[in-house]
């Protein structure tokens, strides 16, 4: 199985293979850009357009594993930790699960693809565990599941975004001191449109929010500074090119916006929770890769900034430019963490 990533502006692949002694390796991965709107919001717009990008995707990478696992936006699903009474059967649980789902969905249950999984023990009581609840529209995943279908593909997995970056942070958190124990690190995806930020203390994730600032602004403030078509400027951004005032009039200005949003997320989480720390931030998305947008964002927030790899402790196949793959990395977290689900028990 690979993971396949659909965000609103590209297709990703990542395949990894089990390499011996507990060690992953990434075997092959591709990224094809998405025709504008094809997705918005995390819908599929035009179907078409995402299964012939799926196709392509898959074709550049070369691989004759049909299955994949995919995953929803955090949007669409609504997820809930409920307490149950520990030690019930599977019937039982279900039972339990679907009476409680009822009071926290406002659809009616034959609408839903429902799931759950029992966390652990509740804090509360030994006699009592938490579990899980994860539900979406049903169409939301079969527009997905479509997809992969028309593409030849088979979808064995469907998992939410944010889970995924959660199991790819999982092989980050080895580069923080202590493994990153009883620190608040804040995972900051930059994509076309939004920024999301959420932040994770020991495996939880305790907070989380979106602000509509991303990628997309950079293009729009390049067409405006240089009268260029939409796909120029998105061109011009990845390849260079542009005129020498681009850094300090264009680059510079949208990379210190791109801080403030930050600063401004933080200020949230302070006031809508009980830490006033944050110990680390992890850039994710298309336009963590800016170069020197760390250093920007570390001079605002005076927190320790980094750009997220999580392959940097994998091994990696001969096939992939190493050089390539650094940079596209922090792109790459929800394929990478939907990648990981073929090791699943």
């Amino acid at each position: 199985m690979f993971g396949l990533d659909i965000s609103s502006s590209s297709v990703k692949m990542v395949e990894m293979v089990d390499a011996g002694k507990g060690q992953q390796r990434v075997e092959r991965y591709s990224i094809e850009p998405l025709p504008k709107d094809s997705v918005v919001d995390g819908n599929i717009a035009n179907l078409e357009a995402v299964v012939e990008a799926v196709r392509r995707c898959y074709k550049k990478l070369a691989t004759r594993t049909k299955n994949c696992a995919m995953a929803l936006p955090a949007a669409a699903v609504i997820t809930k930790t409920i307490i149950v009474p520990a030690g019930l059967r599977e019937e039982e649980l279900e039972i339990q699960v679907e009476t409680e789902a009822n009071q926290y969905i406002p659809f009616a249950l034959d609408e839903v693809n429902l799931d759950f999984q029992v966390v652990g023990p509740a804090p509360s009581s030994v006699e009592e565990v938490q579990v899980l609840i994860a539900a979406s529209r049903k169409e939301k995943v079969e527009d997905r599941v479509a997809v992969a279908e028309a593409a030849g593909l088979k979808a064995t997995v469907m998992d939410i975004e944010s889970f995924a970056v959660q199991v790819a942070f999982d092989q980050i958190k080895k580069q923080f001191p202590d493994d990153g124990k009883d620190q608040n690190v804040a995972l900051v995806d930059i994509g076309a449109n939004v920024m999301n930020v959420t932040v994770i203390r020991n495996d939880q994730t305790v907070y989380t929010r979106e602000q509509a600032f991303g990628g997309a602004q950079l293009t729009q403030d390049i067409m405006r500074a240089y009268g260029m078509s939409g796909e120029e400027a998105e061109q011009a951004k990845r390849s260079g090119g542009l005129p020498e005032n681009y850094e300090s009039e264009v680059l510079k200005p949208f990379m210190e916006n791109c801080a403030l949003e930050m600063q401004r997320a933080m200020q949230f989480f302070f006031t809508s929770t009980q830490f006033n720390s944050v110990e680390h931030i992890l850039l994710t998305g298309g336009s963590a890769v800016i170069p020197g947008l760390d250093d920007v964002v570390l001079a605002r927030t005076q927190v320790n900034t980094l750009i997220a790899n999580p392959f940097a402790s994998m091994a990696i196949s001969p096939r992939i430019q190493l050089k390539r793959l650094v940079s596209d990395a922090p792109s790459l977290m929800v394929a990478c963490g939907l990648a990981l689900r073929r090791f699943d028990e």
